[in-house]
């Protein structure tokens, strides 16, 4: 045998077992074919049909309180949850029912210079607890910046956006309070945990 015989055989038996190799691999990628096909989903908590959904899958089914604002704009508040760390974390949407896209009140933000800074919020929402006959003021971070939702500006008819704004807890036996947010009507709600 010649020597060119011989690389060219080898040359060719490589290029024979990477065709192989790759036709091996595009069968063990591929699927039977049938794209329509659904897969088995025998062991689906949904076929079920009796699995309640947990509270990360969903909201309340009903919310707290509903408050009115100017321009079709509502604000469900859907919870008001007291943790251990001495804070009330309210959480809601805020939808707009106007029939066409709207500006968020700039009033929204409250009318301190130092939570305007930092742009749109809702730093200007107030928790009232007349048994105490005290006001609780959306908290800051160290750099002064409103801990609730920030940075909206417009939003479109029928669109809605989860917000949320954090306060000082009222004492332990204060479990009702009066939400406050400025341009919305105002509403009871209840604290829980």
């Amino acid at each position: 045998m010649s020597i060119r015989f011989t690389a060219k055989t080898r040359r060719g038996m490589v290029a024979f077992s990477v065709a192989v190799g790759l036709a091996v691999g595009v069968a063990g990628c591929g699927g039977s074919g049938d794209d329509n096909k659904k897969p088995d989903s025998s062991a689906s908590a949904s076929k079920a049909g009796t699995s309640e959904p947990s509270a990360q899958e969903g909201q309340s089914e009903e919310p707290l309180a509903e408050l009115k604002g100017s321009d079709g704009l509502i604000l469900q508040v859907t919870s008001a949850v007291r943790d251990s760390g001495g804070f009330v974390t309210v959480n809601g949407t805020l939808r707009n029912d106007g029939a066409k896209s709207i500006v968020i009140p700039s009033a929204l933000s409250g009318n301190e210079t130092e939570i305007l800074r930092n742009g749109r919020s809702l730093g200007g929402a107030t928790l009232i607890d007349s048994q105490g006959k005290k006001r609780y003021y959306v908290l800051r971070d160290t750099e002064g910046r409103p801990l609730t939702t920030t940075g909206f500006s417009t939003l479109k008819s029928g669109a809605t956006l989860a917000v949320f704004m954090q306060f000082p807890a009222p004492p332990a036996n204060t479990t009702e309070v009066d939400f406050q947010l400025p341009t919305f009507s105002s509403a009871p709600i209840k604290i829980s945990g």
